[in-house]
């Protein structure tokens, strides 16, 4: 490890880690060793104020804010010393361990450029740089007039929520709630309903990369100040999705899912309901404090499984979970995706049984898509599109068909 600014004289300073105390990071170590070689080094929280000043430090690309729960009582140093990185055209790539998502929260609202929880995931600090170094890229997209989506004031609208939530990892939530949003904005050509599609997984959310759509700082803008949040900042984080469907990706910075409150959510969906027909979002598959919040306001949950045991293990637990705590169980409708085909009795067997042993309802079931499905998320465009005759997308069409159908008998007779 470079010990030191003062040691590393004869190789260019690029980057250096700023801690209370370097070792207490040791994968940041190997990490920065491996991304940077020679050419880093590692300050305290004062030192690094007096480096800034520096002639030295006009040649630094960034650094590593490393912190951990005892440096809140610092927060405001941790602050200036965004402020002064900043102010020189310094990259911040704040690393984080058990700190409070409020901590987190005015941090990243300093200025820091990324954010990365410790310990480290496995090369996300070589992605962290790599994004820092595509600046150009980045902002793009933000010049495009057309990305704004005008909300109106005045609008009166009660949209119906509807949301996916995968029960296991790949059980293919994400690829249903874009297709059916898809579906559901073109379910009439001459009154098309106007549909909003939310992807609230906040970490890993891949909404944007199957429409092919870039993540904007404005989403974790409005997310972040959600108190002052109106139409129109709330239009301006949506991106259209060819003129048919308005998007709410999720942030362009990996963030703690405890990053927003209840009370945000509460907002945001409510705001999106105001002014669309249709409110599609696409949860994480954890459960979360304000999972309750999208449970209450959901008109639909749709809780994804497939046929095997992690999906039965994780429906038990979410029934126990969501029983214990007196919430509403019975609004989740159970989808079981890549469905045994009608001739599978076999299989067939096996669904019944699966239903029968968790006391639950398998509602819909869904067919395997094949490898359409697998390369369908690289193709930036939804399967009505790309692939038009896949059985699965018949299904979701069918399904998108039946809920505007049942919506409007509800309002309808009310």
């Amino acid at each position: 490890m470079t010990s030191g600014i003062s040691q590393t004289e004869a190789v260019p300073i690029a980057a250096c880690t700023i801690s209370r105390d370097v070792q207490n990071f040791d994968l940041l170590i190997e990490d920065m060793e491996s991304a940077m070689g020679e050419a880093w080094g590692d300050l305290g929280f004062t030192e690094a104020l007096a480096f800034f000043y520096q002639s030295e430090a006009e040649a630094l690309e960034f650094v590593a804010l490393a912190i951990d729960a005892e440096d809140e009582e610092n927060l405001p140093l941790m602050t200036e010393i965004i402020t002064q990185a900043k102010s020189r055209n310094i990259k911040v790539i704040l690393v984080a361990e058990d700190v409070t998502p409020a901590a987190l929260h005015k941090l990243l609202r300093q200025g820091a450029d990324e954010f990365i929880p410790y310990p480290l995931p496995e090369q996300e600090l070589a992605a962290a740089i790599d994004r820092l170094r595509e600046p150009a890229e980045s902002a793009a997209p933000a010049a495009a007039p057309q990305r704004a989506h005008k909300l109106h004031a005045d609008s009166q609208r009660e949209g119906a929520v509807i949301v996916t939530q995968g029960l296991a990892g790949g059980t293919g939530a994400s690829t249903f709630a874009v297709n059916l949003a898809w579906e559901l904005a073109e379910l009439n050509t001459t009154e098309r309903p106007s549909v909003c599609l939310l992807d609230l997984d906040l970490q890993t959310g891949s909404v944007s990369t199957y429409l092919d759509l870039p993540r904007r700082e404005a989403v974790m803008e409005m997310l972040s100040e959600t108190e002052a949040m109106d139409e129109d900042i709330f239009g301006q984080s949506l991106m259209s999705f060819q003129d048919k469907l308005q998007v709410l990706t999720s942030p362009a910075d990996m963030v703690p899912l405890e990053f927003i409150t209840p009370e945000d959510i509460l907002r945001v969906v409510e705001m999106a309901r105001s002014h669309f027909d249709f409110v599609v979002i696409d949860m994480p598959h954890t459960m979360v404090q304000w999972t309750e919040t999208v449970l209450n306001l959901a008109h639909v949950y749709f809780a994804m499984i497939e046929l095997d045991m992690r999906s039965a293990q994780n429906a038990l637990r979410v029934k126990r979970a969501l029983q214990s705590e007196d919430l509403p169980f019975e609004k989740l409708r159970f989808l079981l995706n890549r469905a045994p085909k009608f001739t599978d009795l076999n299989g067939k067997s096996r669904v019944k049984r699966l239903a029968e042993s968790l006391g639950i309802s398998i509602d819909v079931q869904l067919p395997d898509g094949g490898k359409t499905i697998l390369h369908s998320c690289d193709h930036g465009q939804p399967l009505a599109i790309s692939a038009p005759k896949n059985p699965l997308r018949k299904e979701i069409a069918k399904l998108a068909k039946n809920l505007h159908e049942l919506g409007r008998a509800e309002a309808e007779a009310a």
